[in-house]
């Protein structure tokens, strides 16, 4: 073996990582989002982008590859609860008064967990039904998309308001549906889950607010009453709402609340 070959054998190996490791990128993309969307339009999807990966054009495969990877976590994020989670968690850090503790990592990292918490009977069903089925190639991939899809559409209906549907289905001039639960297209159910998770989180960000501002209306009237009004209220007042989060248990509260949410 010549000095020229030893070098470039190393060069190809790791060309052929690169690429092995794309190709499972894109992999794991598609079959996310043939789960997303309908069957016949996946398929569609499939075809169209394994045309355009299968071209001779390295820039345009970089920018498909990157974009497809950019989706993963709107898919994740928008199908589940973490949206609510997450909103939830914020606004009671908020409330309390603390602007960056716990940290965004932090509460990025404990929506995260309680999402899985929340998504772990649908993700057991997709594997027992969809997933396992298909990589022992005992269903086919139209079949995959559509099964794996069911328990997260029997989630989004659970939490999703009527008139948010309806809403939706009347943008959509998809017209009058005999079943709505089985005939609502994906298109339609993922906006209106999407927008009745922001009124959920909303509606708990809310009563989350009442008692720390009673805290600050207390502690302004009482500062205001010694005549130390150049005293600013929020500095005196955020040891007494952080001793009253951890008094009655705040994050127990509010965690048990959000999950009793999706129960329901």
């Amino acid at each position: 073996m010549t000095d020229a070959e030893k070098k470039t054998r190393p060069v190809e190996r790791s060309r052929g990582r690169r690429m092995a490791g794309r190709i499972a990128c894109i992999a794991a993309v598609v079959m996310l989002a043939g789960i997303v969307l309908a069957p016949g339009a996946s398929a569609a999807f499939t075809d169209t982008l394994g045309t355009l990966l299968r071209g001779d054009s390295q820039p345009l495969q970089i920018v498909l590859e990157l974009t497809l990877i950019a989706l993963i976590p709107t898919l994740l994020i928008m199908l589940t609860g973490f949206t609510r989670i997450v909103i939830v968690l914020s606004m009671a850090r908020n409330a309390i008064g603390l602007q960056n503790m716990p940290p965004n990592m932090v509460i990025i990292g404990m929506a995260l967990f309680l999402t899985y918490f929340v998504m772990s009977p649908a993700i057991e069903q997709i594997n027992e039904t969809a997933l396992q089925p298909y990589m022992n190639n005992e269903i086919e991939y139209e079949e995959f998309a559509e099964t794996a899809m069911e328990p997260l559409r029997d989630f989004m209906l659970k939490q999703t308001y009527v008139s948010d549907l309806d809403f939706f289905i009347d943008l959509s001039n998809t017209g009058e549906l005999e079943d709505v639960e089985r005939d609502v297209p994906n298109s339609v159910l993922i906006p209106a889950f999407v927008t009745s998770e922001l009124k959920h989180a909303l509606a708990i960000g809310f009563f989350i607010y009442i008692p720390f501002i009673v805290i600050d209306m207390v502690v302004a009237s009482t500062l205001m009453a010694m005549g130390m009004m150049m005293l600013p209220p929020a500095t005196i007042s955020l040891p007494f709402k952080i001793m009253l989060f951890v008094l009655v248990d705040g994050w127990q509260l509010t965690i048990g609340t959000l999950i009793n949410g999706f129960a329901g």
